[in-house]
């Protein structure tokens, strides 16, 4: 027998519900699916009727290769597949040996046939049962359950083949990075943003991030902490450019001359004025935060109302409704969850009041702005601002 060819089918998620404009998605996937494969080695890669093929030309790692597209937005399901010719004799002979490995521990399976290419003599039933004979008479161990089996094999008849596979993995969904523009997340190092940041790119977002340091109040550790974090979001994310904003100046001008209790609602709205001036230099088309209504202070609505009236871009607030349990559990998942309970200060602790105002009024913000100029300073700490690219898969460059 002739060595088993194995393949990668991505299925695609949301794309496949797109009208006239399908193409421009499965050109922006299919480029994301070849920069994450780039390094693992040659591949051909192949669409046809909402799937892409991904054919190896070179011995790799088919565990590496799924493994990398478990982390690209845009795909609905992976599955790894043996390729035979359409015949089912050709598939009942090499079942056993690449079924093997998926049904020999297991206790129950079933069959699933889609014949697309109806040319094909066997009828989707009858396929289904006839494999099933096959399985049953090489495995007599297994059980049919056709309503929650151990493993579901997988016969998909279409023009090039036939597919078998036992391996099917739910992939990350959404809409692939890039395709819906691109936005700043102002990551502050705790659980949250890193989190609202992975909700956009599912969202189709390019993000990179914009995160404020406040020497010597912050530490070194605290910056290499948020780094990490853009580090570990690149998985999800693709490449992301990182804007570190030197912040101690603005925040001691706020210290030394606002009323102490609208500190951290001023310090907020500094924080988008400076993200404004960067959009607007930089193209992006929006501002992501990880706020969360009613867990701190600045995040009541009259807090939250005052913080948006700075804004110049679509504020995106993706967990504004979850509670902490939930946005932890996507921490975990998302791999951020341990670097962001690193015990390192940020500078949104830095002067924080004791009793913040809770429900500020907008003129009593606006009045207290009144009370000097920032402009000048919002100039010189963005002219100051260090700028990196992390990407994905490699290490940090400093960008002119």
């Amino acid at each position: 027998m002739n060595p088993i060819k194995e393949i990668v089918m991505v299925k695609y998620g949301e794309i496949a519900l797109k009208g006239e404009n399908k193409n421009t998605f499965e050109d922006m996937l299919r480029k994301n699916i070849k920069r994450r494969l780039k390094k693992t080695g040659r591949f051909e890669y192949y669409s046809r009727q909402s799937t892409i093929y991904i054919t190896p030309l070179e011995e790799v790692d088919m565990d590496v290769v799924v493994d990398k597209l478990k982390y690209v937005f845009g795909i609905g399901a992976i599955q790894r597949c043996a390729v035979f010719p359409k015949d089912f004799a050709a598939v009942a002979d090499g079942a056993e040996e690449y079924l093997r490995e998926a049904l020999e521990d297991a206790k129950t399976f079933k069959v699933e046939a889609k014949r697309s290419d109806k040319t094909f003599p066997m009828k989707s039933p009858d396929i289904q049962q006839e494999l099933g004979g096959v399985i049953l008479e090489k495995f007599p161990h297994l059980g049919v359950d056709v309503h929650d089996p151990d493993v579901t094999v997988r016969l998909e008849i279409r023009d090039n083949g036939a597919y078998l596979s036992a391996k099917r993995i739910i992939g990350a969904g959404g809409m692939p990075v890039g395709s819906s523009g691109k936005a700043l997340l102002m990551l502050s190092g705790g659980i949250d943003s890193p989190v609202a940041g992975y909700m956009m790119a599912k969202r189709g977002l390019v993000v990179d991030c914009i995160h404020y340091v406040s020497p010597p109040y912050t530490s070194e550790r605290a910056r290499m902490k948020v780094e990490k974090l853009c580090e570990e979001m690149t998985d999800y994310c693709g490449d992301i450019i990182f804007y570190c904003v030197p912040f101690t100046e603005l925040q001691e001008a706020l210290r030394d001359n606002c009323p102490e209790e609208y500190f951290t609602v001023l310090m907020r709205r500094l924080m988008v004025k400076i993200a404004n001036k960067i959009c607007d230099r930089d193209g992006y088309g929006a501002i992501i935060t990880g706020e969360s209504v009613a867990q701190v202070a600045s995040q009541t609505l009259p807090a939250l109302y005052c913080t948006n009236a700075a804004a110049e871009y679509p504020v995106f607030r993706p967990v504004i409704g979850m509670d902490k349990i939930e946005i932890t559990e996507i921490s975990r998942k998302i791999g951020t969850y341990e670097t962001s309970i690193l015990p390192y200060e940020d500078c949104c602790t830095v002067f924080s009041p004791k009793h913040p105002r809770t429900r500020p009024k907008m003129e009593d913000i606006i009045a207290a702005e009144q009370c000097f100029d920032f402009d000048k300073m919002v100039d010189e700490a963005i002219a100051k601002t260090e700028v990196k690219r992390f990407r994905y898969g490699a290490q940090t460059v400093l960008l002119d």
